[in-house]
């Protein structure tokens, strides 16, 4: 079922995580396309992961060690791909069974095309309402809504072209800037001239945290820096401070206060990350 389709570099970041690495593995184990590899690239400073890595002795495992640091651990990876395509699964996700196979096709078929994004849904199947229901190509303007990084599949050519991860950004950076890698890097390869498709029916389970005051003004953080960053124009930074504003109110009409909060957090995270890029990029 695999012959002739293109093969995978699934680059695993893990820190911390036994059992979910487990299942994700599992998830994997049970693909029907199998032109895979495996690069697990574990930021911990012990062998926790050593005996779920050897329960999987079908797959094709390479066992990597980085520092800490989400970026830099993926950017350890980077060096060593030998596969037609990449992607990046979380630790704690699950494939379907026909994913892959699913994404080989679509690159199979149209080699002009550089990758494919897809969503996230709840392990019961659900996804937030703030998924796009509609494929699209994506651009500049579109892609924050239509990517997360374990959904996320590019042709290796494509990797190469855009280079390393911000290690600035993402989980573990030591800077305030905890998400939003994966949108930097996207960012960077439709302005490389990358042809990226969005496909909402391409969905990997990933288990769902509750939106709280910590992780609205974290994320909002993120997103600020990237607008500076990558220079959106005013009417974009705009529409980013609004959609909050509007949330905070549509919360506080329901009389849901701890929705309200969230939404407040992200706007002051918005303004401080769009605030501390400037600084940041004002120092170098």
């Amino acid at each position: 079922m695999s012959s002739g389709l293109p093969s995978f570099d699934l680059v695993v970041a893990t820190v911390g995580r036994v059992d979910d690495v487990g299942r994700l593995l599992d998830s994997l184990e049970r693909q029907t396309h199998r032109a895979f590899a495996v690069r697990v690239v574990d930021q911990n400073g012990d062998d926790r992961l050593r005996p779920v890595l050897t329960a999987h002795p079908e797959l094709d495992l390479a066992h990597l060690r980085s520092e800490r640091g989400l970026s830099r651990a993926r950017n350890a990876a980077l060096g060593s791909l030998d596969a037609n395509a990449v992607a990046f699964p979380d630790d704690d996700c699950t494939y379907p069974v026909d994913l892959l196979e699913r994404v080989a096709q679509r690159l199979g078929e149209d080699p002009g095309l550089d990758g494919l994004t897809g969503r996230a849904a709840a392990p019961d199947g659900s996804s937030s309402p703030s998924w796009k229901p509609d494929r699209a190509v994506l651009t500049r303007g579109n892609l924050w809504n239509r990517a997360i990084s374990f959904t996320i599949f590019l042709r290796r050519e494509l990797v190469e072209r855009v280079g390393a991860f911000d290690e600035q950004l993402g989980l573990g950076s030591g800077t305030p800037w905890h998400s939003g890698e994966e949108i930097d890097y996207l960012v960077r390869a439709v302005d490389a001239g990358a042809r990226i498709e969005y496909d909402p029916s391409l969905v990997v389970t990933h288990p769902v945290r509750a939106d709280d005051d910590e992780l609205g003004f974290r994320d909002g953080a993120s997103i600020g820096y990237l607008l500076r960053k990558h220079r959106y124009p005013s009417r974009v930074l705009a529409r980013m401070l609004v959609r909050p504003v509007g949330g905070v109110a549509v919360s506080l009409a329901r009389r849901d206060h701890d929705r309200a909060g969230y939404h407040a957090a992200t706007l002051r995270g918005r303004i401080a990350g769009y605030r501390g890029a400037r600084r940041s990029n004002s120092s170098r």
